[in-house]
């Protein structure tokens, strides 16, 4: 068996590519070190490409498998409000973004959404939605099941509450799922649910199951959540493409 020792291999100068071997050929790589940016296969079609700093941009959708792909997931830090202005296109008719230990830096916030039309620009569209909760109290005086007519929402223009009165001690944060449905379609309305749980203010937990649509038939683009006083002091938000 033939044994190659160099230090670099570099293509010619008509070609960006190096060929190991030819066809029919076994080439075994016993190293672990062997480092490449983009792998592709005898046909030149890309199988995985590596931003060099140990992301994959483009994975071949033979490798990828089913599931939730993530997209983009984004860290608050005594922020605003957390954005998605991008990646909400037709590539997936179903969007799922997962809130992870979201805590205010104001005490007692109801978590809220809304989409837009225009890129982030204005998020004001229309939304029906129908709002119920469960609730136990820590110490265990109370607990109950009941619809909150206040915070449904009848072709309103404001925010979408999908938890109320989230606390702000150290250990106090919510956590849970939105649902979004077919936001690039220009003939249907827009679908969601959400489901959460967080450490109510007064020391109780809080499930609640919020489900409504966005009613226009534009595109929906982007997506904001935010508290409606005072920051969001930690925690993050995953937005997926299922397919």
């Amino acid at each position: 068996m033939a044994k190659l020792r160099v230090h670099n291999i570099e293509s010619g100068p008509a070609s960006s590519d190096v060929a190991l071997g030819i066809s029919g050929d076994t080439i075994a790589v016993s190293s672990d070190s062997l480092k490449l940016n983009t792998w592709k296969d005898s046909g030149g079609n890309t199988l995985f490409q590596s931003d060099g700093a140990g992301t994959l941009s483009n994975v071949n959708s033979g490798l990828s498998g089913a599931g939730p792909k993530l997209i983009l997931s984004q860290t608050a830090d005594d922020s605003s409000s957390i954005s998605f202005t991008s990646g909400i296109d037709s590539t997936y008719d179903k969007y799922m973004f997962v809130f992870v230990t979201i805590a205010p830096v104001s005490n007692a916030q109801a978590f809220q959404f809304q989409g837009s039309t225009d890129g982030g620009s204005n998020y004001n569209t229309a939304i029906t939605s129908t709002w119920f909760q469960a609730w136990h109290k820590e110490n265990g005086t109370d607990a109950a099941l009941q619809y909150s007519t206040a915070d449904d929402l009848a072709q309103g223009t404001g925010y979408q509450r999908l938890q109320n009165n989230t606390g702000n001690d150290g250990d106090q944060c919510l956590g849970g799922v939105l649902y979004l449905f077919t936001p690039s379609s220009t003939t249907y309305v827009k679908q969601w649910y959400a489901v959460s749980n967080n450490y109510y203010h007064n020391e109780e937990t809080n499930e609640a199951f919020v489900a409504g649509y966005f009613n226009t038939t534009s595109a929906i683009n982007a997506i904001d959540f935010k508290f409606p006083s005072g920051n969001i002091n930690a925690g993050k938000i995953k937005m997926y493409g299922v397919t």
